[in-house]
């Protein structure tokens, strides 16, 4: 299926793991796609496919993903450095804090690339680069990553498949759908028509110094990845080492959460300006590329946008093609877009700002969609 070979790189390997679950074939009177799939989009889609492989669109260019690790680097040296020749006086001190945030943002954008497969063709290769990027320069868990997006890309936006939606119902609504179904039974968890207001002091600080923290080591604990968390650990030796040479422990403590909050909310404000603003329901069992195109939308490129962004700008791209080097997505795009004409498929592309207040115009569109619903005898 699309699935299976949008998210493996090596199909022969995998295809032998496969064989023991065979329990037989469809009659040759019966259709291989389902109704609610859209078979001419299908193939086409498929043919799509053939032709990015045919063109090299999946082959990494790995000097581009060695000038990104370098210039990570450079900036995670450059945190120390700061404060280690001027001082951890106020200037020195935040100018540090902003260093280190980019580079922990840039990392997070660089693990993605591994953890999709995308930087190396050797699988094994990606895989431990992967865990040097994800645990010894983040400090988190590489499979926590992996078993948490591998379901994001399956079921984007699938309300109890897709758990970057996890937070409805609990802290947010989302979707005009499910907001309307959750105040047509009188549920509530939070003021949800306040909810544009509370985002701001909620998820984009706070995702990274406390769920992100906990979630990431009880599912390397429960799960058993000794190896992940062996690695996580060397990220915190090292931190508090080289910094608690240079800070008191309150300075010490307060860098670090703010860092935390700072690149939380960078990374909180980029992954969501895609998938929030888009439709959010139940798996309706549509085609791959319908479910992809319904769940993400893409934001203009630039220089900056690409970089800011890590190049999930090319969401749609990204989310057709989960291991497509990032710095070919420019290239696919006006195939893609050109596909979703030919059928009728809304190809959302918007500025920057205009997706982060897409953000919040959502989140008031559910908020207040609940309450009607609420309200209503």
């Amino acid at each position: 299926q699309d699935a299976f070979v949008a998210f493996h790189v090596d199909k022969a390997l995998v295809s032998k793991y496969l064989k023991p679950l065979q329990i037989g074939e469809l009659a040759p009177d019966q259709p291989s796609i389902e109704p609610t799939k859209n078979k001419m989009l299908v193939e086409d889609f498929r043919e799509l496919r053939a032709t990015v492989e045919k063109m090299g669109l999946l082959e990494p260019n790995q000097l581009f993903f060695f000038l990104l690790l370098a210039h990570i680097l450079l900036l995670d040296t450059a945190a120390w450095l700061i404060l280690f020749y001027f001082g951890t006086s106020l200037m020195p001190f935040v100018g540090s804090l902003v260093v280190l945030t980019i580079s922990q943002v840039q990392a997070s954008w660089l693990q993605h690339d591994l953890g999709h497969l995308s930087v190396f063709r050797a699988t094994k290769w990606n895989h431990l680069l992967h865990k040097f990027v994800m645990c010894h320069l983040i400090g988190a868990s590489a499979k926590w990553w992996t078993l948490l997006h591998s379901q994001h890309h399956a079921k984007p936006n699938c309300f109890r498949k897709d758990p970057d939606i996890d937070m409805h119902p609990f802290l947010f609504t989302l979707g005009k759908k499910l907001s309307v179904e959750l105040g047509i039974k009188k549920k509530k968890y939070m003021p949800y028509n306040h909810q544009h207001k509370y985002f701001f002091i909620t998820l984009p600080p706070l995702l990274f110094p406390t769920y992100f923290h906990y979630h990431t080591f009880y599912i390397a604990y429960t799960k058993g990845y000794w190896v992940d968390l062996a690695w996580m650990m060397t990220f915190y030796i090292r931190f508090f080492f080289i910094y608690g040479s240079l800070l008191e422990i309150k300075s010490l403590v307060a860098y670090y959460f703010i860092f935390r909050m700072m690149e939380s909310s960078w990374f909180v404000w980029v992954s969501q300006m895609n998938h929030i603003p888009m439709d959010i329901y139940y798996d309706k069992n549509l085609d791959w590329m319908s479910t992809q195109l319904q769940a993400t939308c893409n934001v203009e490129q630039s220089l900056f946008n690409d970089w800011f962004t890590g190049h999930l700008n090319f969401q749609i791209e990204h989310h057709l093609f989960p291991t497509m080097p990032r710095h070919n997505y420019w290239k696919v795009a006006p195939l893609v877009k050109s596909l979703c004409a030919k059928h009728g498929i809304e190809y959302q592309c918007k500025p920057l700002l205009t997706a982060f207040a897409d953000i919040v115009h959502s989140l008031k569109d559910s908020g207040d969609l609940w309450l009607d619903a609420y309200l209503h005898k």
